[in-house]
């Protein structure tokens, strides 16, 4: 993968944001909103959660985060890109200075006790807030890669990747009344910018976005709502150098709103960071 922008803005570093207290950025990193972390299974899925709409945002999200659609092979990867957040890993850019690393290896030593990682658990509660690699190398990443191969590490990564980003998004996005492509926005949104409060995290964006157009639940119109939402998305992304490229947003997302593209149906042309992507 490439040292392009990724992940969100929620630094506990210091690193940009200066005028936002430290522990509201702590906050907006690992708050979920009340219930949001599981979809109820009676639930019939009719947006993004249709098992082939989920397997396009996951070969979206890919093409951003790792240049490549095929997004199974990167329960392997992992780097320091040199964003502050220390390593980022896995299918959906777990780093090792914003918890959810250290939660997607707590539930693995959980489920499978003695595994490779669980000698780093130590480490990564002291390293969690910081862009620190003590206690970790030289043979994390080493063994990282080792345990990528087993299917309850995947797994793992799976259920997290649901639990804190892909779930909540979808929920939000229902709530909303919004369909596919805008339930999409949410997620790429949290993925980014983690779900929490703080203006430049996901429900500082939604709030900024509803100050600006109402969502179809409150009988708003959803392309004008959806429009609102991007551009407070592009401001947010605009706050921190390392997502200072809204290409994600420009000539992927946006270009598929203004086609009227509301169930995010393929064929699918977009380009990231100038590199172009198709889904037939």
């Amino acid at each position: 993968m490439e040292n392009r922008p990724t992940r969100r803005t929620t630094l506990l570093l210091g690193l940009s944001l200066a005028a936002v207290p430290a522990a509201g950025l702590a906050a907006s990193r690992y708050a979920s909103p009340a219930g949001a972390a599981e979809l109820p299974a009676r639930v019939k899925a009719t947006g993004l959660d249709d098992p082939a709409k989920k397997e396009i945002a996951m070969e979206i999200v890919c093409s951003a985060e790792n240049s490549s659609l095929d997004w199974k092979a990167q329960y392997k990867y992992i780097e320091d890109i040199k964003d502050g957040r220390g390593y980022t890993a896995g299918i959906i850019g777990f780093c090792s200075g914003t918890g959810d690393m250290l939660d997607l290896v707590e539930l693995y030593s959980s489920r499978k006790p003695g595994n490779v990682l669980e000698k780093y658990l130590p480490a990564l509660r002291k390293v969690n807030g910081s862009d620190s690699h003590k206690g970790l190398d030289p043979n994390f990443t080493r063994d990282w890669k080792t345990a990528a191969k087993d299917s309850a590490f995947q797994n793992c990564q799976n259920d997290e990747r649901d639990r804190v980003y892909f779930n909540p998004a979808v929920k939000q996005g229902k709530s909303d009344g919004i369909g596919t492509l805008g339930q999409f926005c949410y997620y790429d949104a949290i993925v980014m910018h983690g779900d929490g409060g703080d203006p430049t995290s996901f429900g500082g964006i939604r709030k900024r976005a509803l100050s600006h157009a109402k969502p179809p639940s409150q009988g708003g119109n959803e392309t004008t709502y959806l429009n609102a939402f991007l551009d407070a998305r592009v401001w947010a992304m605009k706050q921190e150098e390392a997502h200072s490229d809204t290409s994600r947003v420009d000539t992927a997302q946006r270009v598929w709103l203004k086609k009227g593209n509301l169930a995010l149906n393929t064929p699918l042309d977009w380009k990231v960071y100038g590199d172009p992507y198709h889904i037939s």
